[in-house]
């Protein structure tokens, strides 16, 4: 993020993130300060953005643009020093770092995601717990810019993380004492609040905490991934205020002031919100209006807790589910069904891919079977998160790319994921159950059809379709290798005249099937 005195002339680049710094005297009680500035686009547009206290005598206004032209401000503040100070900015045409912008939902397509530049969001969340604390108050970001790139690189475009957590509840498997620095879990003294986990100053936050979360969020945005971001957990051991109290609302409302002009944000009130019985949805209901009120930039909301999704659909603007039961793709087709008017995300399958270390096993821990339940779900019609053992909670092995032994995850099936759904656009298919046989059956409506079968289904029948082609293409794609296989026509169907899979008890696959001509 790039920094000016309050009143200088700045332009920035759309979607740059742009901190116009003010000065003034400490209040004391910086955290209870009103203070925000009104923008006024050329073009008549408006908005309010809630400012905050940076520590000392700083104050920001954050600001951020899709909207391209000059914009004027003037400051709104219950401190006479802060108020009534006037300044202009322009947003140049010009996109800061190839950004894709904040996301919405499809007016045209409700279950699907969009971004402010026009493309479609085939989301590829990946689940990081603590990944604010990778290089936390180290001069430089080397660890955090490697593990992101990796991420990156393998198509993950969302990391689902905790604004704050201090430590897992269960038992840790001894053999993380050989490689101490691979964990992050336990540290008394990282704490977004004055004091330590152990021993809370509630009556102010943690000014340096907020800074160096302010690194991770921007190496996100660079990278174009988005940040799934749980402002509350209740199983991660950490000490919070007591809800509703004057210095749980100073937290909650100063992360949505600080970290609201990213367009790479997604607000998400808790991890498990309702599941340990510590709030109810009165709490996160409220918590959800405390959001909308302060963000200028409507960035979208969930809350990781599907009971609650369900019962107040209309304050969501879309549904994450935890599932861990086996038959996965039945549970996320019902809610494809039930939910016709926002997208649904499986935000945790029970699929926690092992690593050297186990960290925390769910239900399944192979890698292929895994990526099985991620595609599952998308076949379903919904979108997915992958895990780690070796990241998503307190554990995070940065430099698995460099080491020379031990496990490697198998990330490098999500990249073939996000690359088949380059090839196929996720957004024009939708489920179509009933040509469900050994496989999962989805279509674009205009032809073409697309089966996942499992490794272990030898071939696929689909009459129907069969029953209605005159001629007809094939061809299989490996999801474990990216391969596909050389496209075959039949021009007499036949109703067992599917091809079998070439990898069959290999590796799973995806039979691609185009109607060429009509009877």
């Amino acid at each position: 993020m790039n920094k000016a005195r309050g009143s200088s002339s700045i332009e920035i680049k759309k979607y740059e993130v742009f901190d116009i710094v003010f000065k003034s005297s400490k209040s004391p009680a910086p955290f209870d300060v009103e203070f925000s500035a009104l923008f006024t686009s050329s073009n008549g547009i408006q908005m309010s953005v809630p400012g905050f206290y940076n520590g000392g005598n700083e104050w920001v206004i954050r600001f951020s643009s899709s909207e391209s032209g000059k914009w004027k401000y003037v400051t709104q503040s219950s401190i006479r020093k802060l108020n009534n100070i006037k300044g202009e900015l322009t947003v140049k045409e010009e996109i800061y770092n190839n950004r894709l912008g904040s996301l919405f939902i499809d007016n045209n397509n409700p279950r699907r995601f969009q971004t402010d530049e026009g493309g479609s969001y085939f989301s590829l969340g990946f689940e990081c717990d603590f990944l604010f604390a990778l290089d936390y108050d180290s001069e430089k970001t080397d660890n955090l810019n490697q593990f992101l790139d990796k991420v990156s690189e393998n198509g993950f475009n969302q990391i689902v993380m905790n604004v704050y957590a201090n430590d897992v509840v269960w038992d840790k498997d001894p053999a993380l004492s050989e490689n101490p620095q691979y964990e992050f879990g336990g540290n008394d003294d990282i704490f977004p609040f004055n004091g330590s986990n152990s021993n809370p100053d509630y009556s102010s936050l943690n000014i340096r905490y907020f800074k160096n979360l302010d690194r991770v969020i921007k190496a996100l945005n660079d990278r174009n991934i988005v940040s799934h971001l749980m402002i509350y957990v209740w199983n991660k051991n950490v000490n919070w205020p007591k809800p509703m109290s004057e210095a749980d609302n100073m937290y909650f409302d100063y992360v949505v002031k600080r970290y609201q002009s990213f367009s790479n944000i997604i607000w998400d009130v808790s991890k498990e919100a309702i599941l340990y019985g510590n709030v109810g949805d009165d709490y996160i209901n409220e918590r959800i209006s405390r959001i909308k009120k302060l963000d200028a930039y409507k960035r979208l909301i969930t809350v990781h807790d599907f009971g609650f999704c369900k019962r107040n659909k209309s304050k969501v603007d879309f549904i994450s589910h935890q599932c861990w039961r086996l038959p996965i793709y039945d549970d996320m087709l019902r809610n494809y069904k039930e939910f016709t008017d926002k997208p649904v995300m499986n935000i945790e399958h029970g699929g926690y891919e092992e690593c050297d270390y186990e960290v925390f096993c769910g239900n399944y821990i192979n890698a292929e079977y895994c990526l099985r339940r991620n595609y599952e779900c998308l076949f379903a019609g919904v979108y997915s998160t992958y895990y780690w053992q070796g990241c998503s909670w307190n554990v995070i092995v940065y430099d698995w790319m460099n080491k020379k032994s031990g496990y490697r995850p198998k990330m490098e099936y999500y990249k073939i994921m996000q690359n088949f759904f380059d090839d196929y656009k996720y957004d024009d298919f939708y489920p179509q159950p009933e040509y469900n046989n050994s496989g999962y059956c989805m279509t674009d409506g205009k032809g073409t059809y697309l089966f996942y079968l499992p490794k272990e289904s030898y071939k696929t029948s689909a009459g129907k379709i069969m029953n209605k082609a005159k001629r007809l293409s094939f061809q299989w794609f490996n999801t474990h290798t990216g391969e596909y296989s050389t496209v075959k026509t039949e021009d007499k169907m036949e109703i067992f005249s599917m091809p079998a899979s070439p990898w069959h008890m290999k590796n799973d696959a995806i039979l691609i099937v185009k109607i060429l001509e009509y009877k």
